[in-house]
């Protein structure tokens, strides 16, 4: 089967557009000149003055509101508080997932710890530490490897195992629990 090239256009014409594009390019725009600058303003209220990300959120919810509206019935258009509540969401998805990062709360721990460490104190914590963890199961170990020392995410981790993150976050609570079980002192604050 032979196809055949469309002949290009002449020198100095106009690409032609696509009449969908046209109109899609029109619908971003106006409803980034009509909601920009009140979006950008609350969100970045949500995120104490960070701009940078702010206009991140902002942009991600007018890309948001200008997919659905393919999906509603003709002439609708998103309201200032559908792209404030869109917005909303993705702040407090975003804060939620940063809070379960286990390397901001290591480096949160590390602030806070302003003693010297003692060497011989830091071996036997180690020493405990290998004998605490030979005594997981290998699926268990394999979890808290991923979450507590390569600093994983849940989903991260599962990806990264090939396991659903349900099961990432199940073998890390049983782990730990198992953890508290024998060695109650160390556990706490292991986790």
């Amino acid at each position: 089967m032979r196809t055949t090239m469309p002949s290009p256009a002449p020198r100095g014409s106009a690409p032609v557009a696509d009449e969908s594009t046209d109109s899609g390019d029109a619908c971003i725009r106006r409803l980034y000149e009509e909601h920009h600058g009140p979006l950008l303003r609350y969100v970045s209220g949500l995120l104490r003055g960070d701009r940078q990300r702010a206009e991140d959120f902002v942009q991600e919810t007018l890309v948001r509101a200008w997919l659905s509206i393919a999906d509603q019935p003709e002439g609708w258009q998103p309201s200032r508080a559908w792209l404030i509540r869109v917005a909303h969401n993705l702040v407090v998805d975003w804060s939620r997932r940063e809070k379960t990062r286990p390397e901001l709360q290591h480096e949160q721990a590390l602030e806070q710890h302003t003693e010297p460490v003692d060497p011989m104190s830091q071996a036997v914590h180690r020493r405990f530490l290998v004998s605490a963890l030979s005594r997981l199961s290998p699926s268990h170990r394999e979890v808290l490897f991923y979450v507590y020392v390569l600093g994983c995410t849940g989903p991260d981790a599962a990806d990264a195992l090939g396991i659903p993150p349900g099961t990432v976050k199940s073998r890390t609570h049983h782990a730990i629990r198992e953890l508290r079980r024998h060695h109650p002192q160390h556990a706490l604050a292991a986790a």
